[in-house]
């Protein structure tokens, strides 16, 4: 339930007039969004399954950031499952699954879409602290907490979108929620959009920005800046613009066009396309992290050479980096206090699935 137009979008329909409008999708423009919809959700997994198997066999989850990044590209792997059904829906305009079908896919779509939110929020804060004071916050940062504040964020999410998942129904033929009133749908919409995106946005926004203003009082308060330490500040700061730029880009749209749809009269064919790839846009999030890691996290370069170019059955003219990464400490530039070169420091992307 992508945020929860799932409600609308993810299904290929509009809202208009106390009714549902479904156009043909068998043409040019619904095989070329189904075939993306299926690219999507194979990069979704694949590059997820990447980072689940990076964090499992090669960190083991020793700390809690590794702890936020395993679940976080777990929900994101997850929210991709679901694609292949509204994907069917969308190209046949029918759900051939069945009505308990509809609701568990519903159930997971949202649970994973919230999950994976909740988690980027979390782990924004879980940077600063690191941060900010880390010897300070050392307490609730261990991977025993980590990992409690994790079930507790997949058990919220679970609350938070059941009530309207259940509302979903195939009795229609196809998986769409049954409206209470125009009122409800209204209020469905609100509060999935403070819940989804306006709270966990402002909230890595403030995180994020507290992250860049401390690292740069810093850095002036030292008389001869490190190159290094510079380097680490630049990298940051590209991995910052870039989480919060991608989370903004990808779900702002959607919501968007979820409260437009409101307001729709008539059967609007290009607006009910424009939707259509709106909502390909923001499952498109949940597949930018593993890409996000790779273009600004050395640590998670280093792990996926690892994986894909193992020592033992790589060629001899394929040069391996086999270092080991502190993927445990990656992204604490400052935390030299812990007895940790910064050599040894790197920082991760998020995706807006985020790492800092």
């Amino acid at each position: 339930m992508d945020g929860v137009f799932v409600l609308e979008a993810q299904h290929n329909h509009t809202r208009v007039d106390n009714h549902f409008y479904f156009e043909d999708s068998t043409d040019g423009f619904g095989i070329t969004m189904a075939i993306f919809y299926l690219v999507v959700c194979v990069v979704g997994l694949i590059g997820n399954s990447i980072v689940i198997v990076s964090v499992w066999k090669l960190d083991k989850m020793s700390s809690s950031t590794t702890v936020y990044i395993f679940n976080l590209a777990l929900a994101d792997g997850l929210f991709m499952v679901g694609l292949p059904f509204i994907t069917s829906q969308n190209l046949q305009n029918h759900w051939i699954f069945g009505d308990v079908a509809c609701k568990a896919v519903m159930v997971l779509d949202g649970i994973n879409q919230f999950t994976s939110v909740f988690c980027l929020t979390v782990m924004s804060i879980d940077r600063f602290m690191a941060l900010a004071e880390p010897l300070r916050f050392a307490r609730w940062r261990t991977p025993r907490c980590a990992k409690i504040v994790s079930a507790l964020l997949w058990l919220f999410s679970l609350l938070t979108i059941l009530p309207m998942a259940l509302h979903f129904s195939a009795d229609s033929g196809l998986c769409i929620p049954d409206l209470v009133s125009d009122a409800w749908w209204l209020g469905v919409l609100s509060y999935t959009f403070v819940m989804g995106f306006a709270l966990p946005f402002t909230v890595m926004t403030a995180a994020y920005t507290a992250l860049l203003i401390t690292m740069h009082s810093r850095r002036a308060r030292i008389t001869t800046p490190h190159q290094e330490s510079n380097r680490l500040e630049q990298q940051v700061t590209k991995m910052v613009v870039a989480v919060v730029l991608v989370f903004g880009m990808c779900w702002l749209p959607f919501y968007t066009f979820n409260f437009c749809s409101l307001y729709q009269s008539g059967q609007m064919q290009t607006f009910t396309r424009a939707f259509e790839f709106v909502v390909l846009l923001s499952y498109s999030w949940s597949c930018a992290n593993p890409i996000l890691y790779a273009c600004f996290s050395d640590t998670f370069r280093g792990h996926y050479r690892a994986l894909l170019c193992p020592v033992t059955k790589a060629s001899p003219s394929t040069p391996c980096n086999t270092e080991w990464y502190d993927l445990n400490d990656a992204g604490h530039p400052h935390e030299h206090t812990l007895g940790i070169k910064s050599s040894q420091l790197t920082h991760r992307g998020i995706s807006m699935h985020v790492f800092l």
